[in-house]
């Protein structure tokens, strides 16, 4: 799934995106751990992995590995 970056906080680590069809998902401090990111620009284009339950499991940046 792509959005893009609605608001990200560099303290808390943790954000929220809108979906490509205008959902908002709010992702938490662990999911940016685990992307291996900096950081993240608001409008940016991410790709999400969610988990089993559908909450963001990782943040990705498309193209980059």
């Amino acid at each position: 799934m792509q959005g893009t970056i609605a608001t990200f906080d560099p303290d808390t680590r943790s954000g929220s995106l809108l979906l490509d069809d205008g959902t908002p998902l709010v992702f938490g401090p662990a999911a940016f751990e685990r992307s291996g990111l900096r950081l993240l620009r608001l409008g940016q284009r991410v790709t999400i992995e969610p988990d089993e339950s559908g909450a963001v499991r990782r943040v990705l940046i498309p193209g980059v590995a």
